[in-house]
């Protein structure tokens, strides 16, 4: 105990070993539908069940860890949301293996490591205006929200009359009840509503005849890992420097973001600035690098760890907790892997946290043009051309053009002018996903 005491100075963060442990089980449980929902999606690219389940355990502990140890702060990591519906996207629509993609997570990964031991991360974070941030975010959100709304059958793309499809069928109607329920959930402010929404969904599922539960025990031994399932040399070969990007800007958004915000929220900043923040920061850069070694998308730090922040986690013990609660997980894969093969049932997470990740817009000047449009364009062009790198071009390219016929050219930083040109010359020459 002593040596806890110690190793995290729970006596000079005003803080107690069990705080710390509920805390851990608080940011646990509001995150943990990420076990579910990771291999759902990324399954949809050819990734077989196993392997996701397992490297997202893998890069969630890793990177929680190092968070943990290194920069002693109570925040979670795992494979991000919106990321993976990504790498799915880019799979589906230009036709490649998810080995090579996972090779553009791995160098994204390098990449992020090298800046996260530099001060550019932070001068690329100021060089884009926050129109851009939000509407990137918001962008994001939406199209995590399509997929929702797709996978529980109540968007249909192919409709000859409009988009809604057919409420009556079984899928749409348990879909619309776990919605209800979790929405109901969030609605009392019930901690892990996520996560409890997704298993009463599930029980209907069972009684139902909608989940596939063969039998036997919900608990095994986890499935052996898959390593350096991935092809870097075609990533070259296909010119995927776009995705590359796309994948480093959004992860560096989310986790900067995050990082500030659950900063704040514990009173972890010191005079406008985060102490241990290159240790913080190279927590994702480990665990994207990571993830992509056994099978997954990219890590991000989770806001989901202001659920523990609030219940009282104020150092990394809190993320050990929730670093060995995800091993233990790894033994129930029988059951995850019963729930994740049931879109009903995971398809409300994306919807509610398609929503979570709109609220940025509120932030977005409204009122000044060349401000609003390039968000509002961004927000667009991500759920409607299924990509999120789409979105990001157009949002780059529209706000240094609306700036400089508005006579504003100034106020926007160098590096911007550099994007949009790169971004016109892939719209125009190259496939975008």
């Amino acid at each position: 105990m002593e040596q806890l005491m110690k190793q995290f100075n729970l006596a000079g963060n005003n803080t107690t070993i069990r705080t710390e442990l509920i805390a851990g089980f608080t940011t646990f449980l509001s995150m943990v539908y990420i076990v579910f929902v990771n291999p759902t999606i990324l399954q949809s690219a050819g990734i077989p069940f196993d392997q996701v389940f397992m490297a997202t355990i893998i890069a969630a502990v890793v990177g929680t860890f190092i968070m943990a140890l290194a920069a002693n702060y109570p925040i979670a990591i795992a494979p991000g949301m919106g990321l993976n519906a990504y790498f799915a996207s880019v799979v589906g629509s230009q036709g490649l293996s998810y080995q090579i993609v996972l090779g553009t997570v791995f160098i994204a990964g390098l990449l992020f490591m090298l800046l996260s031991l530099t001060n550019f991360r932070e001068k690329l974070i100021e060089a884009i205006p926050n129109s851009l941030k939000y509407g990137i975010t918001s962008g994001i959100g939406l199209f995590i929200a399509f997929i929702g709304l797709e996978m529980a059958g109540i968007l249909d793309k192919t409709a000859e009359e409009g988009l809604i499809g057919d409420l009556s069928s079984p899928t749409a109607l348990l879909s619309i009840a776990g919605l209800t329920i979790t929405l109901i959930l969030l609605a009392r402010n019930v901690k892990g509503a996520l996560f409890i929404g997704m298993i009463i969904t599930a029980i209907i599922a069972y009684f139902t005849g909608q989940m596939p539960f063969e039998g036997g025990l919900p608990v095994g031994l986890p499935p052996v890992p898959v390593f350096m399932d991935m092809n870097i040399l075609g990533v070259f070969s296909n010119s995927l420097y776009i995705v590359i990007f796309a994948f480093l800007l959004v992860t560096i958004f989310d986790t900067t973001g995050t990082l500030v915000g659950v900063a704040e929220q514990g009173g972890f900043m010191k005079n406008g600035s985060l102490p241990n923040a290159k240790s913080a920061l190279m927590a994702d850069a480990v665990a994207t690098t990571t993830g992509s070694l056994f099978g997954t998308s990219p890590s991000t730090a989770y806001i989901e760890s202001t659920t523990g922040v609030a219940a009282g986690g104020r150092t990394g013990l809190t993320s050990v907790v929730v670093g060995i609660l995800f091993i233990v997980s790894m033994f129930f894969s029988p059951i995850v892997k019963a729930i994740a093969t049931t879109p009903a049932i995971t398809a409300p997470v994306l919807i509610i946290v398609g929503c979570f990740m709109i609220e940025g817009l509120s932030r977005v000047d409204w009122k000044t043009f060349d401000e609003s449009f390039p968000a509002y364009a961004t927000l667009l062009a991500m759920p409607l051309t299924s990509s999120i790198a789409t979105g990001i071009a157009v949002g780059f390219i529209s706000y240094p053009l609306l700036k400089l016929v508005s006579g504003k050219g100034k106020q926007v930083h160098w590096l911007l002018y550099i994007f949009a040109i790169i971004f016109v010359f892939y719209l125009l020459f190259t496939p975008m996903a």
